[in-house]
């Protein structure tokens, strides 16, 4: 019924999907299984020319039936409406031309002459698709009046022609606020009303409960029935798949205890984590080594695009423009590699001095003073760790000199010393080496407990490494991967060591996880949608659902996706029509794969490709400058966006906020930009109050739950409603106005640098190439969420290259202003600095940028307009 080629963890598989079975033939080139796939489809288009030209008698009678449902001009013909007319003519010859892998354009010459007329609707793409534009055309113009008052609203034309196109795939892409729920319902009105399906054919998927049941009851309330006496069925994949195996096994499945509590499966893993750390040496020495000394990947300087994106990546935190690192032992170093060292001594009780000043006389008798990177004080003995590649060279001009002039140095005062390289890091023998060093000096090792261990680690470490085990636990799982997969896979990371240190760690995991659920003979979301795919594959369920949509459709993932294939290929002629918003896929941890959207036609077939451009909600300026932002990620699928709100000038506020000890105080921050906007609010309310209670919404946003100001308790206001939520939380909302809290550089910022951990693509069959494009979809949602302004609230000394990135789209329609409104000098070069009062050495009075020495543009005084952008290892 079927044939893809699609691509796995480690290479192409094709699927080949019958009616009662699916088989995948794996290990496959990309290259090897494209012609596979082919000669594939060409072998049975071969066979069934065969079959329709041996009964060329019944031909006539196929025909007439293609000539009976154009002439009606009825409904849209897409293939499957073709050939279910034809798979009503008896014959082989009929089924043939029925098949959904009929090809008609490779039909041999002498076949197609021998046909009627009226086949030139199967055999010509241009004649079906002329009949189809011409059929939209006159059902825009009949059914105007049922679109103008539809779901209580008039829907747009986008809309309106995405309810009456229905080829055998549809995907409609939409845009923020666009209104995705409405056209889905109007679908389901219009084909009831022209009566091409009957109620109890028709599915309706959503991603969670609420959304199920806000569908069901939009559904109900424009077909003018109860929720109760809905007959089209409208309900999540969990509960279909739970309800297909009801249906079939008489009794509903067994799931985990854990799985409908929100925190559930995080507190199943800690568990198991738990569980190993006591019983298993072997993993709790991996575990540790994976927490304290790999807490982040070591990337390469030469993979980043610039210097300044190379130091926010390796950053804690910026202290006059310079990069630092923070290490456990509370040693600022100044690599990810130093950084590597000093916890893995740390990890081991060595006693050690970072950077220690040690006198040395060089051989004219002068006396200097190195500060090597270690120095042992147990042994006398000083470590240098080189930034020296395998070649021998640098990065870093003059280095390679300096560090033969150290070691001269070390030899001629007689020093113990030992060094270590970038070379080493590379290979993978960075931390043997260092401890056979050590070991050799009979350095004392005493590896620290793991309670010492997890009380010092920043709970958001060990928080980001269950999440990211949790995400690859799905895939792991879904996509029957073994360990010798995933330490393959992990070849091709830059970390390698990181990598494959993850890769046993989360094994492990993994077995724990699925024991648990066979010792206690449950099973778990995910393998229950697996169970439902196999009993209707296997045609132990019936299904009756002819036409499946698909709400939220830039979530879904593999099996998910499985699931819906499964259904359509066992009902002949059935229909998808998914909806969806590339823009917004946010659910990578979840499990969704984005690439099944915007690849949806390899994914499911030939199919019409609509779009939802004009938003209700934000104004035009907002809307216009989020989707240029996004779609700065070429893979994400163009869209022109469209308000029927004009554009509010200046509607982009920047706030700069002042580092205080380390930190801003966002949550300061926040309330007094909430009290002054309440004030300037009530100072006009004529202009917007509807009633004598009414108030604006605002929504106040962080990218992580550490940053709430209100301990989950808003405050209120006379003008304004607040509710406050992660961006995450935030997605399907919208307010008048909203506050995005820490648009700041950093590992917990916006984007987060820890969330496009590397490691996921040991399990991610198609990574993304672009990077942070989860992080940039995240920022879109956030932005779109407002209709009248939006405030982004900045560490002003680590602002977001988000920032700048709106500012070069959005130019002076970006306001950066103080928090009580008064408007800041920006930087013309940097974009995110401001221009402040300075003096030179000499007094003389000037304005220069404050993200110096990042950027060094200056006025009234020596002018050095230019950013740093020279590449440092």
């Amino acid at each position: 019924m079927s044939i893809s080629a699609n691509k796995t963890l480690l290479w192409h598989t094709v699927e080949i999907r019958a009616r009662g079975r699916t088989d995948s033939l794996s290990g496959l080139t990309g290259e090897s299984a494209t012609q596979l796939a082919a000669d594939l489809h060409a072998f049975i288009n071969t066979h069934l020319f065969d079959l329709i030209g041996t009964e060329s008698d019944h031909l006539l009678d196929v025909g007439a039936r293609l000539q009976e449902i154009t002439e009606g001009n009825r409904q849209y013909l897409a293939q499957a409406d073709l050939g279910q007319a034809i798979a009503s003519v008896p014959g082989r010859a009929a089924a043939a031309l029925a098949h959904p892998l009929l090809n008609p354009q490779s039909m041999p010459a002498r076949l197609r002459a021998s046909l009627p007329a009226s086949f030139a609707m199967l055999t010509d793409p241009g004649v079906r698709h002329a009949y189809n534009e011409a059929f939209v055309a006159a059902e825009l113009r009949k059914f105007q009046p049922f679109f103008d008052d539809l779901d209580r609203r008039s829907l747009s034309d986008q809309q309106r022609e995405a309810c009456i196109r229905l080829e055998d795939n549809n995907l409609l892409v939409a845009s923020a606020g666009s209104g995705k729920s409405a056209t889905m319902v109007g679908k389901v009105a219009y084909v009831l009303e022209k009566e091409l399906y009957r109620p109890e054919e028709i599915l309706v998927l959503a991603f969670n409960k609420s959304a199920a049941d806000e569908l069901r009851a939009r559904i109900a309330r424009q077909l003018r029935v109860e929720e109760s006496e809905l007959k089209c069925r409208v309900t999540t994949f969990h509960a279909l798949g739970r309800g297909i195996i009801e249906e079939v096994e008489g009794r509903p499945p067994q799931l985990a205890n854990w799985v409908d509590h929100p925190a559930g499966e995080a507190k199943v893993i800690e568990e198991i984590i738990q569980r190993l750390v006591e019983t298993d040496p072997e993993f709790a020495r991996l575990w540790s080594d994976l927490l304290v000394v790999h807490p982040k990947a070591d990337i390469p300087a030469e993979v980043f695009d610039t210097e300044a994106d190379y130091r926010r990546y390796v950053t804690d935190r910026l202290r006059r423009g310079e990069a630092t690192i923070g290490s456990l032992g509370g040693v600022i170093v100044k690599s990810l590699q130093e950084q590597k060292i000093v916890n893995w001594l740390w990890l081991h009780s060595v006693a050690f001095e970072y950077e220690r000043q040690i006198a040395v006389e060089d051989e004219d008798g002068t006396v200097r003073h190195l500060h090597p990177d270690f120095y042992y004080s147990l042994t006398g003995t000083v470590h240098e760790h080189f930034a020296i590649d395998e070649d021998g060279t640098s990065p870093f001009a003059d280095y390679v000199r300096h560090a033969e002039s150290k070691r001269q140095a070390y030899r001629r005062n007689q020093i113990d010393f030992f060094e270590t390289t970038s070379a080493q890091a590379s290979s993978e023998t960075l931390l043997s080496t260092l401890e056979a060093e050590l070991a050799r000096r009979s350095v004392p090792f005493e590896r620290k407990g793991y309670p010492e261990i997890t009380a010092a680690i920043e709970p958001v470490v060990i928080k980001h490494y269950n999440k990211l085990i949790s995400t690859c636990i799905k895939h792991i799982r879904a996509s029957h991967l073994t360990l010798d997969m995933l330490l393959e896979r992990a070849k091709s990371l830059h970390d390698k060591e990181r990598a494959k240190l993850y890769a046993r760690v989360v094994w492990m995991i993994t077995q724990g996880y699925s024991r648990k659920l066979e010792e206690s003979q449950r099973i778990d979301f995910d393998s229950m949608i697996g169970d439902a795919i196999r009993l209707v594959e296997t045609r132990r369920y019936q299904s009756p659902y002819s036409l499946i949509l698909v709400d939220e459709f830039q979530d879904i993932s593999e099996p998910r996706a499985n699931l819906i294939k499964a259904l359509k290929q066992q009902k002949a002629f059935s229909k998808v029509f998914a909806v969806g918003d590339d823009w917004q896929s946010i659910y990578r941890f979840a499990g969704s794969d984005i690439t099944i959207f915007t690849q949806f036609e390899a994914n499911f077939g030939a199919s019409w490709q609509g779009r939802l451009e004009q938003t209700y909600r934000c104004n035009q300026l907002i809307a216009e400058t989020a989707a240029r932002f996004v779609q700065r990620n070429p893979e994400q699928i163009t869209k022109s966006v469209r308000s029927t709100r004009p554009a509010i000038p200046r509607s982009i506020r920047i706030i700069p906020v002042d580092d205080e000890r380390g930190r801003p105080d966002f949550a300061k921050a926040c309330r007094r930009l909430l009290e002054r906007i309440d004030t300037a609010l009530g100072s006009k309310a004529a202009q917007w109050r509807e009633g004598p209670d009414a108030k604006l919404k605002i929504l106040v946003l962080w990218r992580y739950n550490l940053l709430d100001p209100f301990g989950g308790v808003p405050p209120s206001f006379a003008n304004t409603e607040v509710s406050a939520m992660s961006f995450h939380r935030a997605k399907g909302l919208e307010a008048d106005y909203t506050i995005l809290l820490d648009v700041s550089e950093g590992d917990y910022g916006v984007p987060s640098r820890i969330e496009d951990d590397e490691l996921l693509n040991l399990v991610i069959p198609r990574p993304e190439a672009f990077a942070y494009a989860e992080e940039r979809r995240l920022f879109y949602v956030a932005l779109t969420r407002a209709s009248r302004g939006v405030y982004l609230i900045t560490n002003s000394r680590q602002p977001s290259r988000y920032l700048r990135e709106l500012c070069e789209i959005a130019g002076d329609q970006v306001r950066f202003e103080t928090l009580e409104g008064v408007v800041l000098r920006q930087c013309p070069v940097c974009l995110v600095g401001q221009m402040v009062e300075k003096r030179n050495r000499e007094g003389t009075v000037f304005f220069g940028c404050n993200q110096f020495p990042d950027c060094r543009h200056s006025e009234g005084g020596p002018v050095q307009s230019t950013m740093r952008s020279r590449r440092r290892a």
